[in-house]
């Protein structure tokens, strides 16, 4: 049997471990002490509680993400509405309103004012058609424009889907989000929550998976460099330990942009990046809250309800880098107890800045994007951050180990 060397445990590298360990011999290494790499739990001391390092939100027509979740059997720790349902509070004009889409593919919900935004019409809507046709070279914003609608929908989803401000931010990858979910109509578009963590849904499974079908997991194992002959790599050096490849050794590196380029000599790869800022409240969510409501007016963009604490996410999130801990904990806070109508003292509470969480979604980002091929016939790459045809997405990087594992 064919041995497969994969480098870097994220979704990308898992992905692409559950798909070939039933037809090869895996071997999965991973620098950090666990595996999930962007997308895992952790039990926090703060909080007293197991958290995200970073709140995500999938998609009903994210297909890849959903296929890896069902195999491995992590798909039952994934909520959501039963159909496309997404709350949304303007806290500066102090309004409220759901956007639902209907569930079939012909967009009939924008002829409904009590399905989209309220003061807009149904023609507001075929921005998303223009952007269907949109070319890799051109931005986002003038697609989209600067108007009611924009401020009140479009920058609220394409900011969280791009991580990237819409001035600067590829139409092109606006278009394909579109085109997976929006273009296919609301049962393609319903949230989707890993409501007991990330771990629980995309990680502690794919290891069971894997160990269950023979795979070797191995953590602490930093891979320092490769080692090349001809058209092939020939050795991976583990911090000193060098593993030689056979004839038919086959190896996927999913590791960060940044370790691919120190690794593989001449790589393009993306260099700029976005932060995410995550806020998580102990505090329980009330009853009457849904699970995802879209902020709009405040620092705040999404507000997740969980059973055990309330949970902020705020995307492309450069300007609040330099803003202290406390304040910012102290300025979400208010935001959070305004949409769900409750007060209390700020609890305990925990922030967590990424500085480099995705690469930026420009098009001149984009473009230095790899596919899974390399001039080396037995390496292959994955990882969100390689050219999937979308952003830096939990789907994106599940079908970055996918493309990886075919492709040998």
């Amino acid at each position: 049997m064919a041995r497969v060397h994969i480098v870097g445990a994220g979704l990308a590298g898992l992905s692409a471990a559950v798909d070939l360990c039933e037809s090869a011999e895996v071997h999965l290494y991973e620098a950090a002490p666990q595996a999930g790499g962007r997308c895992r739990s952790y039990f926090d001391s703060t909080l007293n509680m197991t958290i995200d390092n970073g709140n995500h939100l999938l998609l009903s027509g994210n297909d890849s993400a959903l296929a890896y979740a069902k195999k491995i059997g992590g798909a039952d720790k994934l909520a959501g509405p039963d159909e496309a349902d997404f709350d949304f509070c303007d806290l500066a004009q102090g309004r409220r309103w759901r956007l639902r889409p209907n569930a079939g593919p012909l967009p009939w919900w924008i002829l409904a004012p009590d399905r989209r935004v309220p003061g807009t019409a149904g023609l507001d809507y075929l921005a998303l058609i223009k952007l269907l046709f949109a070319r890799r070279d051109q931005k986002l914003r003038p697609f989209i424009g600067t108007g009611d609608l924009a401020r009140d929908l479009w920058d609220p989803l394409f900011v969280s889907a791009l991580n990237t401000d819409p001035s600067e931010a590829s139409a092109f990858l606006a278009g394909a989000i579109v085109r997976e979910t929006f273009a296919k109509g609301g049962a393609a578009c319903r949230p989707l929550v890993a409501v007991e963590g990330l771990s629980a849904a995309f990680v502690d499974p794919a290891l069971a998976f894997l160990r269950a079908h023979g795979a070797q997991v191995r953590f602490g194992a930093k891979l320092r460099g490769l080692e090349f002959s001809a058209d092939r790599v020939v050795a991976l050096d583990f911090d000193g330990e060098k593993i030689r490849l056979d004839a038919d050794d086959r190896v996927i590196l999913a590791v960060t942009a940044p370790i691919a380029a120190t690794l593989i000599p001449g790589l393009d790869a993306p260099h700029e990046f976005r932060a995410i800022v995550n806020a998580h409240f102990a505090y329980p969510a009330p009853q009457n809250l849904p699970l995802l409501t879209g902020v709009i007016g405040g620092a705040s963009e999404w507000l997740f309800g969980f059973k055990d604490r309330l949970s902020v996410t705020i995307s492309a999130a450069e300007r609040f880098l330099a803003t202290p801990r406390e304040e910012l904990a102290e300025q979400i806070w208010a935001e959070v107890q305004a949409v769900a109508e409750f007060s209390a003292p700020l609890p305990v509470w925990q922030i967590i800045k990424e500085k480099r969480a995705t690469f930026a979604a420009t098009p001149a980002q984009d473009k230095l994007r790899p596919g899974p091929a390399t001039k080396w016939r037995n390496l292959r790459l994955a990882g969100d951050w390689t050219q999937t045809g979308l952003p830096a997405t939990i789907e994106g990087a599940i079908r970055s180990g996918v493309s990886a594992a075919k492709s040998g």
